[in-house]
């Protein structure tokens, strides 16, 4: 019958759903699939990390780690920084040294003397010269130009000229064709045919040994003047060349600035007996070793005892290249220099034209 199949249609429909209205109550095995799918549906729970644990710890230090910027390697600095750096730092120390006592300047200044004779036992006035004349004349020649050059000159001039008669007659066009090389050939013409002439004519044609006679000769001032005295007549005298201005300033021996007031400082801390020799040695590390524009300090046996280390190079190899004349391996100034000089390794320099 119709109704009677309804009514089994829709038992059995009921009968089907059942199961589903009783899901909550049915075995484990009926529900796990769909609670299983319902939690893969909802969003995750943010869970805040424990503290004091592992797995918290590691965020946290991956955050510092990007918030927190690497730390740069600080620059080098350039050489030339590096050594900018290091003279003032030897000048800071040179601003912040002690004052010196009296007796500690003259202890320290003769400790440097002896010091130059060691190094130099050969020093010498680096003038060719065979008498008190040729002295004089190459004396007044020398300045504003090297020994050297006028060695390398006087040869021809004293083998025209032999005496101071001879030069007082001269021809003034050709001894200035002569001193030429030297530089100011003029102005020492003059000089050294007036300085002849004075010879000549006040002092017998000799060179006078004593200081006030030397000085009031033409071109002759106490510089040339000591120089006369100390080598040509054995007689003591300190000679402030530009040299020995340069160094005595350097070793904090004075702080003079005029030569003559120098010249009376430096005879306060010597005795007498050694001035000669002093004027020697000062001047031939300053010619060596100790230059005015750039000092070779890195080579300098007195580096321990100068106050005024580190103005120049002190790099020792870079200041081995610096050192001039014997000390660099080079030529001296003298043509005909003493044995002394040559025995301890120094070589004639060679002759105007040579080379």
């Amino acid at each position: 019958m119709p109704g009677e199949k309804a009514v089994e249609t829709t038992g059995g429909a009921a009968a089907e759903k059942a199961p589903e209205r009783q899901s909550g109550s049915g075995s484990a095995a009926d529900g796990a699939a769909p609670a299983k799918k319902a939690a893969a549906r909802k969003p995750p729970v943010k869970r805040s990390p424990a503290k004091g644990t592992a797995a918290g710890e590691a965020p946290a230090k991956k955050a510092s780690a990007r918030k927190t910027p690497a730390k740069k390697a600080p620059a080098k600095k350039a050489p030339a920084e590096r050594v900018a750096a290091g003279k003032a730092a030897t000048a800071a120390k040179a601003v912040v040294r002690k004052p010196e006592s009296r007796t500690a300047l003259v202890r320290r200044a003769r400790r440097i003397d002896r010091e130059l004779a060691e190094i130099y036992p050969y020093a010498h006035p680096e003038l060719d010269f065979v008498d008190p004349f040729q002295l004089i004349v190459a004396t007044v020649l020398s300045a504003q130009t090297t020994d050297l050059r006028v060695n390398q000159t006087t040869p021809g001039l004293f083998a025209k000229y032999p005496t101071p008669e001879d030069l007082a007659a001269a021809d003034p066009e050709e001894v200035e064709e002569i001193l030429r090389p030297t530089g100011f050939f003029r102005a020492k013409t003059k000089s050294v045919i007036g300085l002849s002439k004075a010879l000549v004519e006040e002092f017998g044609g000799e060179v006078p040994g004593r200081l006030e006679d030397l000085v009031k000769l033409p071109g002759v001032g106490r510089k040339t003047a000591f120089v006369v005295l100390g080598n040509a007549f054995g007689r003591p005298g300190i000679t402030v060349d530009t040299h020995f201005q340069r160094l005595v300033r350097r070793w904090q021996w004075t702080e003079q600035t005029e030569p003559d007031k120098i010249e009376a400082e430096m005879a306060t801390l010597f005795p007498k007996s050694e001035w000669t020799m002093l004027s020697h040695h000062v001047i031939f590390h300053g010619r060596r070793i100790c230059h005015a524009r750039k000092p070779a300090c890195g080579a300098c046996p007195l580096a321990p005892l100068c106050p005024a280390y580190g103005e120049g190079e002190t790099d020792p190899e870079k200041a081995k290249k610096l050192l001039k004349y014997e000390k660099g391996g080079f030529p001296g100034q003298r043509l005909n220099p003493p044995q002394s000089y040559l025995d301890a390794g120094g070589r004639p320099a060679p002759p105007l034209g040579a080379g």
